[in-house]
């Protein structure tokens, strides 16, 4: 993966990951499950407008917003009982937040891949969090679309 193309909080969360030993990443990722934002009350009462991320196992959902000036915002909603997939949706709404639109679409697809979890959860957790970045990305490019 590429540094030069990670903003600097993806690069923060990625760098807090890997300075722990494996049993410690589990813990900073449930910490992140706990960390994941509310959805804004103007899509948390309209669920049409999420989007479901197939991929993974626990119902996930995700919204993303473009605005004006090409800032990025996006909430996900997963279920507490579900604390990995709700962590990986709490890395990404975090770290994706804030950025622009092309710093969203330059973020490397493996970045899932990066954060020294791949062992210590199932392939297929990791893929739900790669999904959730893919669709993420798409909205992204259909909003700006629009």
């Amino acid at each position: 993966m590429s540094d030069n193309a990670l903003p600097a909080r993806l690069t923060e969360i990625r760098d807090e990951f890997l300075e722990l030993d494996e049993p410690d990443r589990l813990q900073l990722l449930l910490e992140f499950s706990q960390e994941l934002p509310e959805v804004p009350e103007e899509y948390a009462d309209h669920p049409e407008l999420q989007e479901r991320v197939a991929e993974c196992q626990s119902p996930v959902f995700i919204i993303v917003t473009v605005d004006a000036d090409e800032t990025v915002a996006m909430h996900a909603t997963a279920p507490a009982e579900a604390p990995t997939t709700r962590g990986f949706a709490s890395i990404l709404a975090q770290g994706l937040t804030g950025l622009s639109a092309d710093e969203v679409l330059a973020v490397p697809d493996d970045f899932p891949q990066s954060i020294g979890l791949t062992r210590a959860v199932s392939p297929l957790r990791i893929a739900g969090m790669t999904g959730m970045l893919m669709r993420a990305k798409r909205q992204v490019r259909a909003k700006r679309a629009a």
